[in-house]
C-alpha cells in the first residue's frame, strides 16, 4: 500500500508529532490486518475491541449545519444500480437489492456505528425508509440527495421534506448544468426553499471550479459534496483529478462530504480510505456506497478505518 502525499507535496511522514495522534504507514497495514481479521470474526465496527460489547460504538462525528452524522455516510448508488462500471453490472445491482436485502444493508451500517445514508428521494426509497425507521430500524439520518430534471427540482425537494430527510442537497450533475450556464439563481432558489423548511441544505460537484464559487457568492450552504473523479468527462479515475479535489476541499469553508473515494470500486478500501482522511479535515466526512452481495464485511471494515484513521489524526486542518 502507498502513503499518499498531498498534492502540494507535503511529506506524509509524521516525524516529531505526537504518536499518539498519527499513523505511520507500518502501523496503518497492521490495523488494516487487524480490522479484516475482525471482520471475519463478526466483531463490531472497533475491531478487536471486544466481542462481548452488544454493539458498535458510534462512529466518529461531524456536523452539517445542525445536524450531527457518522464521519462515514453510506452510500445508495448499488441498491440502484448505479455502478459506474458496466449495463451489467447496474442491471445485477438493481435484481439484487430487493427491499428486504436493502434494509439488511441498512441493519449492518447501524450495527458498524453508522447512523446515516444518502439516497435520491425515489418513491420506492420514501417509502421504504419510512416503513423501516417506523418498524424499529437504527438507521435512522436520511440525507436527500436530490437528482430530477431542474424542471421538476423543487417537487424533488419537496418529496424528501414530506419523506423524512434530515438534510438535502443537489445531485453533482444537476448543479453542474446550472453552473454551466450561469443560473446561480436557480441554484440559491433551490437552497432557500432547503433552508425554509428548516433543514441543512448542500450542493454536490464533481467538477473543481463549482464549490468554490458557490462560496464566494456567499450561498447559504451548510454542506458540500465532492467526488474525487470528474466522471462527467468520462469514466477516467485519474490521479491528478483526485488530488484537484483535494485541494478544492482543503480551500472550502464548509464542512464537505467526498464522495467516490474508492474511484466507484476500482482502489481498494484500505488505499481509498487512508488517502481520503490523510486530505481531509476533521469537519470532513465521506460517503461510500458498498455492493453486500460482493464485499459482505466491508462496511464492518470501512467502518474500522475511520475509526482508527480518525483517532490517529487523519484529517487535519
Amino acid at each position: 500500500m502507498t502513503f499518499s502525499g498531498d498534492p502540494q507535496g507535503r511529506a506524509s511522514a509524521m516525524k516529531g508529532e505526537s504518536m499518539a495522534h498519527e499513523m505511520t504507514r507500518r502501523e496503518f497495514i497492521k490495523h488494516t490486518a487487524v480490522a479484516g481479521a475482525a471482520a471475519a470474526a463478526g466483531l463490531g465496527a472497533a475491531g478487536a475491541a471486544g466481542a462481548g460489547e452488544a454493539a458498535a460504538k458510534p462512529l466518529p462525528t461531524i456536523k452539517l449545519g445542525g445536524l450531527e452524522v457518522s464521519r462515514f455516510i453510506l452510500g445508495s448508488n448499488p441498491f440502484w444500480g448505479y455502478s459506474h462500471k458496466s449495463p451489467e453490472l447496474n442491471e445485477e445491482m438493481k435484481a439484487y437489492h430487493t427491499d428486504e436485502r436493502i434494509v439488511a444493508t441498512l441493519d449492518e451500517a447501524a450495527r458498524c456505528g453508522l447512523t446515516t445514508i444518502a439516497s435520491p428521494p425515489e418513491e420506492r426509497w420514501v417509502d421504504l425508509f419510512g416503513k423501516y425507521v417506523a418498524g424499529g430500524g437504527k438507521l435512522k439520518i436520511w440525507l436527500a440527495q436530490c437528482h430530477v430534471d431542474p424542471s421538476k427540482m423543487k417537487e424533488d425537494i419537496d418529496r424528501s421534506i414530506k419523506g423524512g430527510a434530515k438534510a438535502v442537497f443537489i445531485q453533482g450533475h444537476r448543479v453542474e448544468q446550472q453552473f454551466k450556464i450561469g443560473a446561480f439563481d436557480t441554484l440559491r432558489a433551490w437552497i432557500d426553499q432547503i433552508k425554509a423548511a428548516g433543514l441543512p441544505a448542500g450542493l454536490a460537484s464533481h467538477w473543481p471550479e463549482v464549490l468554490p464559487e458557490i462560496e464566494r457568492r456567499k450561498f447559504p450552504t451548510d454542506f458540500y459534496y465532492q467526488c474525487f473523479y470528474n466522471v462527467t468527462a468520462g469514466p477516467t479515475y485519474r490521479e491528478e483529478e483526485r488530488a484537484k479535489a483535494v485541494e478544492v476541499i482543503a480551500r472550502l469553508e464548509k464542512p464537505v462530504v467526498a464522495y467516490k473515494i474508492l474511484a466507484a470500486g476500482r482502489l481498494a478500501p484500505a488505499d481509498g480510505f487512508e488517502f481520503a482522511f490523510s486530505h481531509i479535515r476533521p469537519k470532513d466526512g465521506v460517503c461510500v456506497g458498498i455492493y453486500m452481495k460482493d464485499a459482505r464485511d466491508q462496511i464492518r471494515q470501512n467502518a474500522t478505518f475511520t475509526e482508527m484513521l480518525t483517532a490517529a489524526g487523519q484529517g487535519k486542518a
